[in-house]
């Protein structure tokens, strides 16, 4: 009869280590998901701080750096009232990113032809994998890409939209008006980037490409 009161002792206290065992997985992993909605249909997340070294809270509050990693090795804070640790966990996320469809060389302009969408762990990709086609549009590629790669936002430039020495629209606006005149484009621009114009006069102005190749000064 002892021995059961022992044997069900036990139990009862192995039953309650492994309940604290892992305690945040499950909101950090419901955290986690909230963030990642959009991106990634499949998220998982352990916690790797040991479990003694974790506030004991039924309902914590998770706090994310603004620049933080959304996936991978990843520090969180966790907020318990007053109390504040940081934790360290591992997320695992599956989602779509881009992938040369074939063989790129350096300086070939991506399309739909040549790069498509492709479902894997992105906590196993390089840093700054594309994960949108719309990252792609208009970029030239920096290097020799090979198919099947993920491609990263260091492997492409945007193309150029204006270039040096071309000849230029310049629009000028303010509120309630708008001046039109021709200029010199200085240095080679993407759309959204600023470009350098000298105008007739001689006088030299910045201002934001647009997707039609005119430069927009706002005054």
């Amino acid at each position: 009869m002892n021995k059961v009161k022992i044997c069900a002792g036990t139990a009862a206290l192995l039953a309650a280590f492994y309940a604290g065992a892992g305690q945040l997985d499950a909101p950090l992993t419901q955290f986690f998901q909230q963030r990642l909605a959009g991106i990634s249909d499949d998220v998982a997340v352990t916690v790797k701080t040991p479990d003694a070294q974790l506030p004991d809270c039924p309902q914590p509050e998770f706090v994310m750096p603004g620049n933080g990693r959304l996936w991978g090795s990843v520090s969180v804070m966790v907020r318990c009232g007053s109390d504040k640790r940081f934790v360290q966990v591992a997320v695992a996320a599956s989602g779509n990113y881009v992938v040369a469809a074939q063989a790129l060389t350096r300086g070939t302009l991506l399309s739909e032809s040549n790069v498509r969408m492709k479902y894997g762990r992105l906590d196993r990709l390089p840093p700054r994998t594309m994960l949108d086609l719309k990252q792609a549009a208009n970029a030239a590629t920096l290097r020799d890409i090979a198919p099947d790669q993920p491609i990263m936002l260091s492997m492409v430039r945007q193309s150029w939209r204006v270039k040096a020495g071309q000849h230029v629209q310049v629009v000028a606006s303010g509120e309630g008006f708008s001046v039109n005149s021709q200029g010199q484009v200085l240095n080679n621009a993407a759309v959204a980037q600023n470009a350098r114009v000298r105008m007739a006069s001689g006088q030299i102005v910045s201002g934001t490409v647009d997707p039609d190749g005119n430069i927009l000064i706002n005054l």
